[in-house]
């Protein structure tokens, strides 16, 4: 009895949770996610370059209106 038991539950150690590939990589990734391993320096730097661009392209602005003033 204790050895069909200790069957059953070793059979269940090697079963999957999920059904493939693409929900262990969701889940993966949801997890990598969560724990900040895609943390938000991306979107800061994203934020800084249209920041950059919007005062480079104002910069511009105000010095094609100084010049011709």
């Amino acid at each position: 009895m204790a050895l069909e038991a200790r069957a059953a539950h070793a059979g269940l150690a090697l079963a999957c949770s999920y059904s493939n590939s693409a929900e262990f990589d969701a889940a993966l990734i949801a997890a990598r996610r969560a724990a900040g391993a895609y943390g938000p320096r991306r979107h800061r730097r994203h934020l800084l370059a249209a920041a950059a661009g919007f005062v480079a392209g104002l910069a511009v602005l105000l010095l094609a209106i100084h010049l011709f003033a």
